[in-house]
């Protein structure tokens, strides 16, 4: 184990994050052969196969899952080391792994990261952007792999991550203006029931949100096109006609060709700041937390 480099671990992880050698490679900023070599190297150092490289997507053996674990702790002591002593620096430095959303509703959350990084530009910040929505940015915290994140209607609140409420925002209808709907003051949701829907993936949490609401008012919503991209997407998909969608209020008001509904039944998207507990947050990751705090748009947020 002592011939085991710190860099290894770091490339180990980020395969075991992406299950796919491009998307690490793209993410740690080397080329593909060279994370390759590293990994491969980091298997013969421990004696065993930490990737099942058989079948089309690559998998964890069940070594890799182990390891997995402790590479985390280690990677997350190795940081806290290395941040322990930027004071007598005089400068904030370290890396900060955000989780971050799609959409960031009434919240300029570019802005927040423009002024963090000009207050602390040697702290690097690298953006991830989960495909299987913001849900797996909880258990990413948990195991250290994230270090800060905004989590859009969180089905849980882990006792080891820390959430704080940033803003909430309401649901609407958005259809084209020939639509039938159009002209309504409101909709039901009952009313849209029959409708093609275009919108966000299962795994995503303004899907959930309103998967939810329709099932709570005893209706089936039909999501036809699922777009795992931007609003602006979702809108030119209904602007020629594919079908209708559900946005937040914020977003939706970007869209002036288009018609914006407001629901009888009030749907509120909510987004949450988390982090993990003060004991395992660097110095960088907290700096981030308040700067983001401190952009939400109504004020001091909520504690979840």
């Amino acid at each position: 184990m002592s011939s085991v480099e710190l860099r290894q671990v770091e490339h180990f992880v980020a395969v075991a994050d992406e299950l796919s050698f491009t998307r690490a490679a793209q993410r740690v900023h080397v080329v593909q052969s060279a994370l390759s070599t590293s990994v491969a190297k980091l298997e013969r150092e421990l004696g065993v196969e930490l990737f099942d490289r058989s079948r089309q997507q690559i998998r964890l053996t069940s070594a890799g899952e182990r390891f997995r674990r402790h590479a985390y702790d280690l990677l997350r002591v190795s940081r806290a080391a290395a941040e322990s002593v930027t004071e007598f620096r005089g400068t904030l430095s370290g890396t900060v792994e955000f989780g971050s959303l799609i959409s960031f509703g009434p919240m300029d959350v570019a802005g927040a990261l423009g002024d963090f990084h000009r207050a602390h530009p040697f702290v690097r910040l690298r953006l991830r952007l989960s495909q299987s929505g913001a849900s797996s940015y909880l258990a990413a915290l948990v195991d250290g792999s994230l270090d800060v994140a905004l989590v859009s209607v969180p089905e849980r609140f882990p006792a080891q991550v820390q959430m704080s409420l940033l803003f909430e925002d309401p649901m609407v209808f958005v259809c084209r203006r020939d639509h039938p709907l159009a002209t309504n003051g409101e909709v039901s949701l009952s009313d849209v029931a029959a409708d093609d829907l275009v919108g966000f993936p299962p795994g995503f949490g303004l899907r959930r949100l309103m998967d939810n609401a329709c099932h709570a008012a005893g209706v089936s919503s039909r999501t036809r096109y699922e777009i795992p991209a931007g609003f602006s997407e979702i809108a030119a998909l209904v602007r020629v006609g594919l079908g209708t969608t559900f946005m937040p209020v914020s977003e939706a008001a970007r869209f002036d060709d288009l018609r914006t509904v407001e629901l009888m039944e009030p749907v509120l998207w909510q987004v949450y700041l988390a982090h993990p507990t003060a004991e395992r947050l660097t110095t960088a990751a907290a700096r981030l937390a308040d700067a983001l705090l401190e952009a939400a748009p109504a004020g001091p947020p909520l504690s979840g």
